[in-house]
C-alpha cells in the first residue's frame, strides 16, 4: 500500500540566516516569510515584557 503525499508527516520548516534561497520554490519562500513574521512577533512580545519588567524595577528602586 503506497502512502499518499498528504499522509506523510510534513517536514518542519526551518530557516537559517544567510541560507542560499535559489533552490526554494515560491511556496517555500512564502512559508519561510510567514515563519519569520511569527518569530518576529514572538520576539517583540518577549521584548515588551522584559522592558515592562525593567521599567517596574527601575521605578521601584528610584522610590
Amino acid at each position: 500500500m503506497a502512502l499518499d503525499d498528504d499522509d506523510r508527516p510534513k517536514k518542519k520548516i526551518s530557516h537559517e540566516i544567510g541560507q542560499d534561497l535559489s533552490l526554494l520554490s515560491v511556496e517555500e519562500l512564502n512559508d519561510r516569510i510567514a515563519l519569520l513574521r511569527e518569530e518576529i512577533a514572538r520576539l517583540e512580545t518577549a521584548l515588551g515584557k522584559k522592558k515592562a519588567s525593567r521599567d517596574a524595577a527601575n521605578q521601584f528602586f528610584k522610590s
